[in-house]
């Protein structure tokens, strides 16, 4: 490896270590963006029943982006893995506050030329408004228009600005609440970057320029988001059905007994591979893995059942009980569950 490419990452993880101080989770990505660090289970089949995630995270178009496994946001045969095989390589599942962590990441992808920042996690809970320019819209006009139109402004904050010309917008949610994903939901050339997803540090250098930030920013704290603007960004409420008594196609695998439902079969082993991932997690990790693996339980019918195995989980890896059920009920809003 060339010198310089050796200075660029040097640089790359210099800029990562003093956002995690911060309290900012990291990981080390690549020149185009992508998370630096190839899955080691790039070689298993994913099952084609089920679709894959760019239907509902627009940083998940690529292969590689969250890591290329996080192509599957259901079960896979075999069950997926976000990093309960405790190698690297699980993209936005990997990112960490912890700095030897973060040092381990980066030498394992020397090639590495930037950073990402997870998005949604505590302390800030980070919120990422992309106003892109390469859609052809002004992105900055339409927020303005939305500001006027529902009456708010946005604070001063961080603002990191793109090789493109366009500008990242850093803002801090609320613990409670679970902002998605999107792009040009909002308006044409606005996306959102939230839970689950990640945003490219300043600092970073890819292969169309180096990312910076807008003088007199750097130093700020992300500002907590608007009530007007937080509430556009949240998804609408879902319709909730009743569930039929008997077993169905909707509920194979689930049994009813007592007070809520009992997870068997199939259904029983995926709570397991979900309890595992959860145990996996490494400081910095623990709240995104343990939202991402209440969302797949209450996304497959086994929330309810799972919870309490969730929660035990969690406080195993260091979060408090009160902590891991505001998280597990945040995974249960989102899904539209009870």
């Amino acid at each position: 490896m060339a010198i310089t490419d050796r200075h660029v990452t040097t640089l790359a993880l210099a800029h990562a270590l003093s956002a995690a101080e911060r309290g900012l989770a990291v990981i080390p990505l690549s020149r185009t963006k992508l998370p630096a660090l190839r899955s080691p289970h790039h070689a298993e089949i994913r099952d084609p029943q089920v679709p894959a995630p760019e239907d509902h995270d627009p940083e998940a178009r690529h292969p590689a982006a969250h890591g290329p496994e996080a192509r599957d946001a259901g079960p896979r045969l075999p069950l997926p893995c976000h990093g309960e095989c405790g190698r690297p390589g699980h993209g936005v599942y990997d990112a960490s506050t912890d700095p030897r962590r973060i040092r381990e990441l980066f030498a394992a992808a020397p090639w590495a030329t930037g950073y990402g920042i997870a998005c949604g996690l505590p302390p800030h809970h980070l919120i990422g408004v992309d106003l892109d320019t390469k859609s052809g819209a002004d992105a900055s006009a339409a927020l303005r228009e939305l500001a006027l139109r529902h009456l708010f402004t946005i604070p001063e904050t961080v603002v990191v600005t793109t090789p493109s010309g366009g500008r990242h917008i850093w803002l801090s949610g609320p613990p409670e609440a679970v902002v998605p994903n999107s792009a040009g939901r909002l308006a044409p050339g606005i996306d959102i970057r939230g839970a689950g997803g990640y945003l490219v540090g300043p600092g970073s250098r890819t292969e169309h320029g180096v990312y910076g930030t807008v003088p007199g920013t750097a130093h700020l704290p992300p500002a907590p988001c608007p009530p007007a603007l937080l509430r556009l960004l949240m998804p609408p409420p879902r319709a909730h059905h009743a569930a039929p008594p008997q077993a169905g196609p909707g509920t194979a695998g689930i049994h009813t007994a007592g007070p809520g439902p009992v997870a068997s079969g199939a259904a029983a082993q995926q709570g397991q591979g979900l309890v595992q991932f959860v145990l996996a997690a490494h400081e910095g990790q623990r709240n995104t893995r343990l939202f991402w693996a209440a969302c797949r339980a209450y996304e497959n019918g086994i929330g309810e059942a799972l919870a309490p195995q969730l929660t035990d989980a969690a406080v195993r890896v260091g979060l408090t009980h009160r902590e891991a059920h505001s998280t597990i009920a945040s995974a249960a809003r989102l899904t539209g569950r009870p």
